[in-house]
């Protein structure tokens, strides 16, 4: 085969290719976009907080028990979160008495309000 028809092949085969040095991060993006979908999806799936994507109303304790103890509730699009405030003064409990809940064996909980 002569050099000028090896030249020529390889003027053939180089005109399909892009001389922009930036064209191997054209799909750059995609990529971010498909790893932050799956991360969502991955910390939805581990903190179990699928109940904020449902249109329900609902109410979530989170750490139930602990000084780190969150309450999440949600109406409609809105989403309100308390954390409770460490008191200096731990005498006992702020607030009155409203009432008694008792447990029945069926699971079943009731609620008696106080006179």
């Amino acid at each position: 085969m002569s050099a000028r028809r090896r030249r020529r092949r390889r003027l053939i085969a180089r005109q399909g290719e892009d001389d922009d040095p930036l064209s191997s991060l054209t799909n750059l993006f995609d990529v971010a976009m498909v790893f932050a979908v799956a991360l969502m999806a991955a910390l939805v799936g581990r903190f179990n907080m699928s109940d904020l994507l449902v249109a329900e109303n609902f109410t979530w304790v989170k750490n139930p028990g602990t000084p780190q103890m969150e309450i999440v509730t949600k109406r409609g699009e809105t989403i309100t979160q308390y954390k409770p405030q460490a008191s200096s003064d731990a005498s006992g409990p702020r607030g009155k008495r409203v009432g008694a809940a008792y447990q029945l064996e069926s699971g079943e909980i009731i609620y008696v309000p106080d006179e």
